[in-house]
């Protein structure tokens, strides 16, 4: 990381020149083009900066390395564009940015695969990277789809998450509600029973835990857990977890013995 800040400076310092001849050039304002001439090396370095950041998360930090890259693209324009004609000089200018843009990028990834390796060797579940303009916009295709094949359920689910979302007032949230019924099979997994000579029924010994909020949440994301692909417990727990506070450790274990004990198994021979 050292030598990765010297090679930014001093590509930086090297570059600097051809940037201020052409805004010089363009603006005819020494202070301006003083300060103008700096702004690509400075925007790479902001980048590079919190690509890292995301980096040591385990994000993959996308956004960050693409802008990098277009700010160093920028600095290596005006590189090239100050050369003089023939391969020796477009190379002697371009280098410098190309350089530390093949460098920072690197050392981002390089930062991420250590930090995925760390949190693994924890046993830690890594977040989900931050959701791209692309996947709003496929999300958002999805569920008009989804309104259009099946409205009532989709706008019944739209509202709950809506009022799980939205504070009855400022900083103040709905109080978890008493599941009966067919939700209160769902987040328990179990048949609700009745005591013997009583007609309320048994309560879940989970209610108004950590965990019977977080398998509220599944249902209500993912539907029934009889229905609930095994192969998605990691995922999902890694997503939905951190929404109640509950270790997605514990979370895995939970909603998988949930999952399987939802879901028919079926007999071997």
């Amino acid at each position: 990381m050292l030598a990765l800040g010297v090679l930014a400076v001093a590509a930086a310092v090297v570059s600097y020149e051809a940037q201020y001849r052409m805004v010089f050039a363009a603006k005819d304002a020494a202070p301006v083009a003083a300060l103008e001439a700096g702004i690509p090396d400075v925007a790479a370095l902001v980048f590079a900066t919190l690509g890292i950041a995301l980096a040591l998360h385990g994000k993959r930090a996308i956004r960050a390395r693409v802008l990098n890259v277009a700010a160093v693209a920028t600095s290596v324009t005006m590189n090239v564009l100050a050369a003089r004609a023939g391969w020796k000089d477009l190379a002697i200018w371009a280098m410098p940015p190309v350089a530390y843009a093949l460098a920072s990028d690197t050392a981002i990834g390089v930062v991420r695969a250590w930090t995925v390796a760390r949190l693994r060797a924890l046993n830690s579940a890594l977040a989900e990277d931050e959701a791209t303009p692309l996947t709003i916009i496929g999300g958002m295709l999805l569920w008009s789809l989804r309104l259009v094949l099946a409205p009532v359920s989709t706008l019944a689910g739209f509202r709950g998450w809506v009022l799980d979302e939205c504070p009855v007032a400022p900083g103040r949230r709905v109080r978890p509600r008493l599941l009966t019924g067919p939700a209160s099979r769902l987040s328990s997994g179990k048949p609700i029973t009745r005591s013997p000579g009583s007609d309320r029924p048994e309560l879940d010994p989970l209610f108004g835990t950590k965990t019977s909020r977080f398998l509220a949440l599944v249902i209500d994301r993912y539907g029934p857990l009889a229905d609930f692909p095994i192969s998605r417990v990691s995922r999902v727990c890694a997503e939905l977890a951190p929404e109640v506070d509950l270790d997605p450790g514990s979370a895995r274990t939970a909603l998988r013995r949930r999952v399987l004990a939802a879901q028919p198994q079926e007999s071997t021979s």
